[in-house]
């Protein structure tokens, strides 16, 4: 398998997030790129920015969907990813995300970062 995930490095929350994700990528599964001023972008920057997303085997994941195949990578959370490959429980998850976003820039400034 292989996996890509691009990340906010100007979001502190994003930051903590992928630190606890490395830490528990012991076999080293996933490349983390992070999204900065002078980062190359598989697709438009401001739509990477704007939610999560992953390549995972050559394909491009976006919001719930991204990090249920990051989970996937991970021994501990994979459970939770394969959970997710049923459309109900990913619906679920995406909603869920989608609220996410809305709340996001506060708890970025809440967090001393941008919002």
């Amino acid at each position: 398998m292989s996996l890509t995930v691009w990340y906010d490095a100007a979001c502190p929350l994003c930051r903590r997030e992928i630190a606890m994700m490395r830490r528990l990528d012991r076999r080293g599964r996933i490349a983390f790129v992070a999204i900065d001023e002078g980062s190359s972008c598989p697709i438009d920057r401001e739509a990477l920015l704007a939610r999560f997303h992953a390549r995972e085997d050559g394909r491009m994941l976006s919001g719930a969907a991204a990090f249920a195949a990051m989970w996937r990578a991970i021994p501990l959370l994979r459970p939770l990813g394969l959970a997710a490959r049923n459309r109900v429980a990913l619906g679920v998850l995406e909603a869920a995300y989608l609220r996410f976003l809305k709340v996001r820039p506060r708890l970025q400034r809440l967090a001393g970062g941008r919002g």
